[in-house]
């Protein structure tokens, strides 16, 4: 028993030394003659060693040195290492002399070094040699691809390296390696892959079944790959028209104030963004903290806003949509204006914050950004908050029974001006916040609210007058809708037939998908 122990250490200490002394019995060659150097450089190509990769970069570069004895130096700056052991080294006498090489032994570098990043400490330099050894598809990539990914631990890396060996194996002339190569490349989701294949049915027709096949199954995966995505924009179209619509919800909804001059609150929260951003910017430490400043400082920007407005002009004219509509729409172009006067015309720029920046990866390569991932949960906490603010707060009390019951409210010592004021001017915070969340992902100019003002309109419309279930099922139910006619028939003409559909919907249901009940119908 001790006897096989003893064997076995023997031979796993025997696998490194051997590739040890296969690295190290090549490296003499670069410093022979232009055929000795060309053999070695292939030699050491193949061995897929990741210590041969600076060795050639500097036989590459002119820094690859010969001392009088024999030995391997990589000049860097005024440092010499050894070639062979890697280890720093003090200047011998006489003056080592620079390798040169021909344009054979270039040739032949440029496809070892091609080899031997894909074996690189550096991941960026390992995905690009996997996107070349892809492109190039050789059977002789097989054996360097399979020793590469049995050292790759990043993930992204594996799939280029699983595609580019799928297609290698595809152009062998064994059967069994074009059999494994298609059972790569059919467990991918890549349209790459499915390109591959078609392209290889002429080449191959006794492996047509299994060439079908693996298309089949790449079409499927690329089709539920189109629905995720398809869902996740819906979604995240969806969470921008419910914040954009909340407000109008409580203004519109509750107050029954038709207030055109929504979109430009939503502008001015995206403006407070900027005004916040810039205050930070010579602030280090607070200059993360910008965007959830923001959100607090929009709100009270907006509301103080809403609160003026309503005092001074809407109150004169409950009552009276019509005139409330005209007065409203042009408030909305004196902010327009007003904007364009204080900030200029041109686009400003607001900086998402670092965990908001990048895109996700899921399964099946589907890519999700993280501020539209970041907006969707933000904009289910300020439904919460809004819900919750009106059903368990004094002041959503209030509204509620100046709302349903003005006269009996203001018998029973509520201030119903008060509560108008606070009402509107709550409804136009909440477009503020809207503005903060939209400065993430579209332009922030004075006429950022104009484009969302029609859509908000038709979520709390659909969704039911009021209801703020009917605003979040509304504004997704749209936002799924658009993004999954628009493929079929563009943007433009999916939100025509969105129009088109809801004007016969609220032909069969005019208060919307929940009706209010009860003394708040009745109001």
């Amino acid at each position: 028993m001790r006897r096989i122990l003893l064997l076995l250490l023997l031979l796993v200490a025997a696998i490194p030394a051997r590739a040890q002394d296969a690295f190290v019995e090549a490296l003499p060659g670069l410093g022979g003659n232009f055929n000795q150097q060309a053999e070695a450089v292939d030699r050491l190509g193949t061995l897929a060693d990741p210590r041969a990769l600076p060795i050639l970069r500097a036989l590459n570069d002119g820094r690859l040195l010969r001392t009088a004895e024999g030995a391997l130096l990589l000049r860097d700056g005024s440092t010499l290492t050894d070639a062979a052991t890697g280890a720093v080294v003090p200047t011998p006498s006489p003056e080592p002399q620079r390798i040169n090489i021909n344009n054979r032994v270039r040739v032949t570098l440029r496809g070892a070094l091609g080899r031997l990043q894909i074996v690189s400490p550096d991941p960026a330099e390992r995905l690009a040699a996997a996107e070349a050894v892809f492109r190039t598809r050789s059977a002789e990539n097989v054996a360097l691809l399979e020793a590469a990914l049995q050292r790759e631990t990043v993930g992204r890396i594996r799939e280029r390296m699983e595609l580019a060996l799928g297609a290698s194996r595809l152009i062998a002339s064994d059967r069994d390696a074009k059999l494994a190569g298609i059972a790569t490349l059919g467990a991918t989701a890549s349209p790459e892959a499915r390109s591959i294949l078609l392209e290889a049915r002429a080449a191959n027709p006794d492996l047509l079944p299994q060439i079908e096949e693996a298309v089949a199954a790449i079409d499927t995966r690329l089709a539920i790959r189109r629905a995720v995505e398809t869902t996740f924009q819906g979604l995240s179209l969806g969470s921008v028209l419910l914040l954009a619509a909340l407000g109008l919800a409580v203004t519109f909804g509750v107050m029954g104030v038709i207030n055109m001059a929504h979109g430009e609150f939503v502008m001015l929260g995206a403006y407070t963004t900027v005004v916040v951003q810039d205050l930070t910017r010579d602030i280090p430490w607070l200059q993360p903290w910008a965007l959830p400043l923001a959100v607090p400082a929009a709100f009270l920007v907006t509301a103080l806003a809403g609160a003026a407005l309503e005092r001074g002009l809407i109150r004169h004219l409950y009552g009276r949509p019509l005139e409330t509509l005209l007065m409203t729409f042009g408030v909305g172009m004196m902010i327009q204006q007003a904007v364009r006067l204080a900030f200029g015309a041109q686009n400003r720029e607001v900086i998402s914050p670092p965990w908001m920046q990048g895109t996700l990866m899921l399964p099946f390569d589907i890519p999700v950004t993280q501020n539209r991932l970041w907006i969707l949960a933000f904009s289910l906490v300020v439904l919460q908050l809004v819900v919750a603010a009106i059903r368990f707060t004094r002041f959503g009390l209030e509204m509620r029974a100046v709302t349903q019951r003005r006269a009996i409210a203001s018998a029973m010592g509520i201030r119903t001006g008060r509560v108008d004021a606070l009402t509107f001017a709550f409804g136009s915070g909440i477009a503020g916040i809207a503005g903060v969340a939209l400065s993430q992902i579209d332009n922030v100019s004075p006429n950022l609210g104009t484009g969302y003002i029609i859509d908000s309109f038709l979520v709390v419309v659909f969704g039911g007058v009021g209801s703020l279930a009917g605003a979040l099922i509304g504004a997704f139910s749209l936002g799924l809708i658009n993004k999954v006619m628009e493929p079929w028939v563009g943007a433009v003409l999916a939100k025509v037939v969105v129009l088109v559909a809801i004007m016969l919907f609220i032909q069969r249901r005019p208060r919307g998908l929940f009706a209010q009940k009860g003394r708040a119908a009745e109001a």
